[in-house]
């Protein structure tokens, strides 16, 4: 409870330019701002805050690509990708043209809804490199965009493997043995190993690409999609034109499932054909060693194709405009390439039998009327959407790297940059390319891919289903074409496909994700950076921690379910870290705050940066907890503010504690070497956070306002703790050591001593809390001792008209403790009633504390009064060395809290000052120990 330094409050700065400036010089004027222009640098600042008012050339940034370019071509190539030449006849000629059309509907609603969540917050904000990472991590937090980052990078790499089978699979039977386009024995080999090495050298063809850079693709890409889409155009007026034929299709040699068929039908557009293909008619995959076809194959594979809507979100660090681009360009190309599929399906079911589609994948080729036009289209969309992938995983790798999400891991990603290319990032998902390759078939790398795209998407929706069900005030997309509805849809719509595809690549996906949630949490050096970026989760715990604390009622709180709720009020952090941490373990899961009071008036600028200190103390202790300062005119006041403001709802503190009033110098436990809570983390120079009051130091407040303060705290009616030696506890060495056996508890009020019953409210909140701390020392054991004081009428003549008490049996102790539901050693202690001087003693303290109340001795002459306060003192030195003999392996004593004099008492600073040294005598040289005075009922002996 330190003093703090007045300062000056900062004046407003003015606006960046004319009209907005004499606004804020109104606002400047009106609240004694400065109203000259020279206050603030004009240039803005990217750590003042979240609005930035300058523009930036984007051409100066690296970003030169617009819509079309920048969007609309990747996204559409990636869509169209293998899919349209090679495996829509796959998946028409299994699963008959119904189901290929609900299969089309359920994908692209899944592919629509997404669309919209990336829309939605795409146009929230400016979004850099990484794209979907990008969006995820700075709307989920790092845990969760770390984890669906890392998911969506790998997702990138199986698409790109998928291109490239693809890919390596047209070459095959367009120039392998059996090829179209093959004249006698100059055939390239074919084999499994002979199929790797076309792989391996299309992937490192397109590594050359990507090593020169995304723009050159990025401005190719516009040639490559006018030639898939002239290829494909080419391929529908063939339908159209080209009649019946029985020996243009011929049956692939890798297929072994039709050996005795070497040419299959082509009927041409047909009522018949059409008719026979509506139906479902699923077979074998030649190319999967005869795996049966069922409608989850054929829609992994479906769903594989047209996974790319994410490819322009990828291109976002090279966008002028994504909060534009990205929205538009991705909506256009979903649904050009929507209406190419359709269209492409109902003529292939016009046109083609389903056998002849079930045993040729690639039978698009031989019935074009010019088969080169096929060929280009395979090559040229399998091509650019296996490099599409390839450098949107190497963007999503450089991010994850920027963002420090694996600390150092990826630190060669950052090194490994040149002129804005990450080439190490490159050469790394080449590398991975390169292994998922070695699966061979591309249906099998369609469903593990459609499985990672599904993840990636569910997470984008649950993204922007979380941040719209927050009602966050900052969420004001540009993009109204959402709600929470189609959030909700699309995440359910792509979890449940995710099993339909695969219940093992699903379920193991999403133990993959979590286990790297836990991790990130756990070991990412990049968490509090994050906190930055803003997290959603953060969002929605204020909406359900809201909810539940209105719902909470304290008129409906029950003795049977309390629990201490604690302010600790501390001077300075330094000085109290044993006792922080050791209220840490008191709090039994309930409410913890820490309180602290400042001097000072409120034209003192609050310090922002004390506050994060403040939180970082709390993060050093490891304790959970909060805290609470005031500024206040004095001690006293600051406190009445912190106890009767502190906490909200139904969640306030019902147990103060504070440190106790002494005259020992404060130990730094932030610089001593052999503490555990060592740290440098508050020394900046030679300026030191939480500074502590030095040996010999005046205090900040006297004795008597001590007092005052605790009277007020009983006043309120709360339980009060004084705690002193504190400086002492070592709770690993308490955890390790064989000689500390026990918790010591004092129920008997050495103030006032008698026989009577000891389970009055005070000594039952003493054992309450005792049995709390036997919860985290369990190798401890609650010793309770049984003090017999002597009869007040044998001492002396005070109160000769009080009852005799009634002598408390330890066998009635042992039966209530019992029923108290504690195991307790009892100890009686027989010093109180066989010592006739330590008994006179006690009586002459009774009448020393009793003068508060009584005023017929308001005017007894000094020389009494002092030698009464020496009596006194005597006693409490001997009820000191009772306590001090028998806490040899005591590791923490609960002792008897007299309550102070009250604040009508005549003389109360003198009282308040002979009330304090008595508690310094009682409690010298002792071990821990926490002075309790407790005023609400806290034990329940019922159910």
């Amino acid at each position: 409870m330190s003093a703090s330094t007045e300062q000056e409050t900062a004046p407003i700065a003015n606006s960046r330019n004319g009209r907005t400036g004499s606004v804020f010089r109104s606002f400047g004027s009106l609240f004694g701002g400065s109203q000259n222009s020279g206050d603030r640098p004009n240039t803005p600042q990217s750590g003042d805050g979240y609005v930035e008012f300058g523009m930036q050339d984007p051409e100066r940034n690296g970003r030169t690509l617009g819509t079309f370019a920048g969007v609309f071509s990747p996204v559409a190539l990636s869509m169209f990708s293998a899919l349209v030449f090679i495996r829509v006849g796959y998946i028409v000629g299994n699963a008959g043209l119904y189901v290929t059309l609900l299969q089309f509907l359920i994908a692209y609603g899944i592919l629509l809804f997404t669309v919209a969540s990336v829309c939605a917050i795409s146009t929230n904000g400016a979004i850099e490199g990484g794209g979907v990472y990008f969006m995820i991590s700075r709307t989920l937090g790092l845990e969760f965009g770390g984890s669906i980052g890392t998911l969506f990078f790998f997702a990138n790499v199986v698409g790109s493997a998928m291109a490239i089978s693809g890919c390596t699979e047209g070459i095959m039977d367009n120039f392998g043995p059996g090829g179209h386009f093959v004249t006698g024995d100059s055939t390239l080999p074919d084999g499994k190993w002979w199929r790797f090495l076309t792989s391996s050298m299309i992937n490192t063809l397109q590594l050359l690409v990507c090593l020169v850079g995304a723009a050159l693709f990025a401005k190719t890409s516009v040639l490559i999609l006018a030639t898939v889409t002239v290829c494909l155009f080419a391929t529908y007026i063939s339908f159209l034109a080209m009649g019946a034929t029985n020996d243009t299709i011929p049956v692939p040699v890798e297929n072994n499932i039709s050996k005795t068929i070497h040419f299959l039908n082509y009927t041409g557009l047909s009522a018949n054909t059409l008719r026979e293909n509506l139906g479902s008619h699923y077979g074998l995959d030649y190319t999967s060693n005869g795996k049966q076809v069922d409608f989850s194959t054929t829609f992994g594979v479906l769903f594989s194709g047209v996974t790319g809507i994410m490819a322009g979100a990828n291109m976002s660090g090279e966008l002028k405009n994504p909060s534009k681009s990205i929205p538009w360009g991705t909506l256009s190309a979903v649904a050009f390439t929507f209406v190419s599929y359709i269209i492409l399906s109902f003529l292939m079911s016009c046109t083609t039998p389903y056998y002849t589609m079930q045993n040729n994948y690639l039978f698009l080729l031989p019935v074009n009327l010019w088969p080169p036009f096929t060929a280009i289209g395979i090559l040229t969309a399998t091509f650019s959407t296996g490099l599409s992938n390839l450098i949107g995983s190497s963007r999503i790798l450089e991010a994850l790297s920027k963002d420090q999400v694996f600390g150092s891991l990826l630190n060669f990603v950052l090194h490994g940059t040149w002129k804005g290319n990450p080439i190490a990032a490159v050469v790394v998902s080449w590398s991975l390319v390169e292994c998922i390759l070695l699966i061979g078939s591309f249906n099998i790398i369609a469903q593990i891919n459609s499985v990672l795209f599904m993840l990636s998407y569910l997470a984008t929706n649950l993204a922007c289903l979380g941040i719209e069900l927050t009602g966050a005030p900052n969420f004001r997309p540009l993009f109204k074409y959402f709600t929470w509805h189609t959030c909700l849809v699309g995440l359910l719509g792509t979890l449940i496909m995710m099993f339909v595809i695969n219940p093992i690549y699903a379920s193991s996906c999403i133990i993959l994700c979590l286990i790297l949630v836990i991790a990130l949490h756990l070991f990412s050096p990049a968490a509090t950076q994050a906190a930055q970026w803003g997290s959603i989760s953060q969002a929605l715990m204020f909406h359900q921690v809201r909810k539940y604390l209105l719902m909470l009622d304290p008129r409906k709180d029950h003795v049977k379910f309390w629990r201490p709720q604690i302010l600790l009020l501390v001077s300075s952090p330094r000085s109290c870290c044993p006792l922080v941490d050791f209220v840490n373990d008191l709090k039994k899961s309930g409410l913890y705050i820490i309180g602290h009071v400042k001097l000072g008036d409120f034209k003192s600028a609050e310090d922002a940066e004390e506050n994060q200190q403040w939180w970082s103390f709390l993060d050093h202790m490891r304790v959970k907890a909060f805290t609470e300062v005031t500024l206040s005119r004095s001690i006293r006041e600051g406190v009445q503010h912190l106890i009767r403001l502190s906490g909200i709802g139904a969640m306030k503190p019902n147990t103060i504690i504070l440190g106790f009033y002494d005259n020992e110098a404060p130990r730094d436990f932030f610089q001593n070497g052999s503490s555990p809570y060592k740290t440098d983390d508050f020394n900046t120079g030679d300026i030191q956070s939480f500074p502590i009051r030095r040996d010999g130091d005046p205090k900040h407040f006297q004795v008597q306002e001590y007092v005052q303060i605790l009277c007020d705290t009983l006043r309120m009616k709360k339980n009060l703790c004084l705690c002193r030696n504190f400086q002492r506890l070592d709770k690993n060495f308490v955890a390790i050591s064989k000689h500390v056996k026990y918790i010591d508890v004092w129920p008997i009020n050495i103030f006032n001593p008698t026989s009577g019953d000891p389970f009055d409210m005070v000594s039952l909140f003493m054992m309450q809390l005792a049995v709390i701390m036997l919860a985290k020392w369990k190798h401890l054991r609650v010793r309770i001792f049984l003090c017999e004081a002597s009869d007040e009428r044998t001492v002396g003549t005070f109160d000769t008209q009080s009852p005799q008490m009634e002598i408390f049996s330890k066998m009635k102790l042992e039966q209530s403790l019992k029923e108290l539901r504690i195991t307790a050693d009892i100890v009686e202690i027989q010093e109180w009633s066989r010592d006739s001087d330590f008994s006179r003693h006690a009586h002459t303290l009774r009448q020393f504390t009793a003068q508060a109340d009584n005023a017929l001795l308001e005017d007894d002459d000094d020389e009494l009064g002092e030698e009464r306060l020496n009596r006194s003192l005597i006693y409490m030195q001997r009820a000191n060395q009772i306590i001090r003999e028998r806490s040899d392996q005591t590791a923490l004593s609960f002792v008897y809290l007299a309550a102070p004099p009250k604040l009508s008492t005549p003389d109360f600073a003198q009282r308040s000052a002979s009330y304090m040294e008595l508690l310094t005598e009682l409690t010298a040289e002792l071990p821990p120990t926490i002075l309790v005075h407790g005023v609400s009922t806290v034990t329940s002996t019922t159910l």
